[in-house]
């Protein structure tokens, strides 16, 4: 095969991988009763912990109004709780319940326990190029989005 097949096939390969996650996403969406965007935001919680709405807003991309708003849904739906920053009383901060917790760990855990089964097929150097090849994917992924938004 030509480099320039071996090009092509990976984009392919890399649009499919996209498309994928994107179908595990929308099921789990489903699931959890959420809207994309809602469900973005309980992965940011999720991975981060405890977060201001302001910090969300900025890690999730949104407006603070539009932040403010999933917040609520997500708060009436029972998968977000509110509290009082421990370290600054004047601020609060938003983290998961603890039956979100168990749903999303239920819904991703078994994707990522495969994840890492397929990924002990390969050899420690193979792995470092995957890592680069995904690192260099997201922030080009990241910079096109951007770009999307600015035109």
């Amino acid at each position: 095969m030509s480099k320039q097949s071996l090009v092509t096939e990976a984009t392919h390969a890399a649009s499919a991988f996209g498309a994928a996650n994107d179908a595990v996403d929308e099921a789990a969406a489903a699931k959890l009763e959420v809207n994309r965007t809602d469900l973005r935001i309980l992965g940011l919680v999720s991975a981060e912990g405890a977060l201001t709405a302001g910090a969300l807003a900025v890690k999730a991309g949104l407006s603070p109004a539009a932040t403010t708003t999933a917040i609520q849904r997500l708060t009436r739906a029972g998968h977000l709780t509110r509290r009082t920053d421990a370290e600054d009383r004047r601020r609060a901060v938003v983290e998961l319940t603890p039956k979100a917790a168990q749903l999303l760990a239920e819904l991703y855990g078994p994707i990522e326990r495969a994840g890492r089964e397929l990924l002990e097929d390969y050899a420690e150097e193979q792995l470092k190029l995957v890592i680069e090849v995904l690192r260099r994917g997201e922030r080009m992924q990241l910079a096109e989005a951007e770009r999307i938004r600015e035109s």
